[in-house]
């Protein structure tokens, strides 16, 4: 797991509570769900990262919106696969630019072949 930057978890679960404008129960109730998971210490502690109080803040949106649990799971798998493709789209469009600017030369020939009257 990355250990730097957004994915560095070093938020207990009150201060990941707070955050996300939540009570740390909820936090449970969302990782119990497949929402959410936290890294854990050796103790077993949880440990939220940057982008998890961005996770939370985002199910939290949802849930404004009037969605329950099962529906803003759905809509971040969603969102989550969205992401991936934009992500594939854009490698194929630099891979493609590039193919563009290196052009590979091909000899093409042109062979027939007729099939024999038995």
């Amino acid at each position: 797991m990355d250990t730097t930057g957004a994915h560095r978890a070093v938020y207990i679960i009150s201060v990941a509570a707070d955050l996300a404008g939540v009570h740390p129960q909820t936090l449970r109730v969302y990782e119990q769900k497949g929402l959410v998971d936290p890294a854990r210490t050796g103790g077993g502690s949880r440990r939220y990262s940057e982008a998890d109080i961005e996770q939370l803040i985002r199910i939290q949106e949802l849930t404004s919106e009037g969605l329950n649990l099962a529906g803003v799971k759905r809509v971040l798998a969603l969102e989550a696969q969205l992401e991936r493709a934009t992500e594939r789209i854009a490698d194929l469009e630099a891979e493609a630019a590039e193919r563009r600017r290196h052009p590979v030369k091909v000899n093409q020939s042109i062979a027939i072949y007729e099939r024999r009257q038995k």
